[in-house]
């Protein structure tokens, strides 16, 4: 992370200067964002009108606050410049004393990563844990995650950034996609963490599976998003029906 010289805001700014004051710190100066958390908005023009993107910057959105205190003009300017780079002068409404107006801005959330574009520290760069709560102890931690590019040149179990949890059957099944970058959805074995099965899915499992019972079987279904890490997006749910027992 690093602090950089914020812009002067006396009098009337660019759309540039109120972008770079207000929304650097999360989407980025080159708007590329710090996806999944904070999303890019290069292209958001394909996405959202111009009364859109004003009105969700007014009010804010999940974990994004409002800046409804800039006023319309400010709001307005900034959306021009996301939009189409143009850039329209425009005078914040936000007070010029307000302790908000610092020397030195945050310039977002920067991953640490070597010149290949991989995290740049050693692997495994996720893991999957069990943890005896009981006893305060980890029973096993495993690898979780793989590079497809990295495994066709024989790196294997590197780990990988992963999103959505696991859930647990009571006969001690443990199921999980979650791995942003090779689209598997795994099964393991509770107690020990040996994987009993894996299977490719259309796009990352990036979420928390759900079991259910239909016509007196176990089943599981995930949810294939993808789109994390600059993964392929996907837009399917996948079920699985466990093998029937027989007494």
């Amino acid at each position: 992370m690093r602090i950089v010289p914020r812009a002067e805001t006396q009098g009337k700014v660019s759309g540039r200067v109120l972008y770079r004051l207000n929304c650097s710190g999360c989407h980025r100066e080159d708007m590329g964002g710090s996806p999944p958390e904070f999303p890019a908005l290069v292209g958001i023009g394909k996405k959202m009108t111009a009364a859109q993107v004003v009105e969700t910057t007014r009010k804010g959105v999940g974990r994004m606050p409002g800046f409804a205190q800039l006023g319309d003009a400010a709001l307005e300017s900034i959306t021009a410049y996301i939009m189409s780079g143009t850039e329209i002068a425009a005078e914040s409404a936000a007070p010029q004393n307000s302790p908000m107006n610092l020397k030195y801005a945050f310039d977002g959330y920067n991953k640490f990563l070597d010149p290949d574009g991989y995290p740049a520290v050693a692997p495994p760069w996720g893991t999957l844990w069990a943890i005896d709560l009981d006893k305060g102890e980890i029973k096993w931690q495993i690898p979780f995650g793989e590079f497809p590019e990295l495994v066709a040149k024989g790196i294997k179990n590197t780990g990988s950034e992963n999103y959505g949890g696991p859930v647990v059957t009571a006969g001690g099944v443990l199921f999980s996609g979650a791995t942003n970058h090779d689209r598997k959805f795994r099964v393991f074995d509770k107690l020990t963490g040996k994987m009993l099965w894996e299977t490719l899915l259309p796009a990352a499992g990036n979420a928390t599976p759900a079991v259910y019972e239909w016509q007196g079987r176990q089943c599981v279904v995930i949810a294939c998003g993808g789109g994390k890490s600059g993964a392929a997006s996907g837009g399917k749910y996948v079920a699985f029906a466990l093998p029937a027992y027989v007494k």
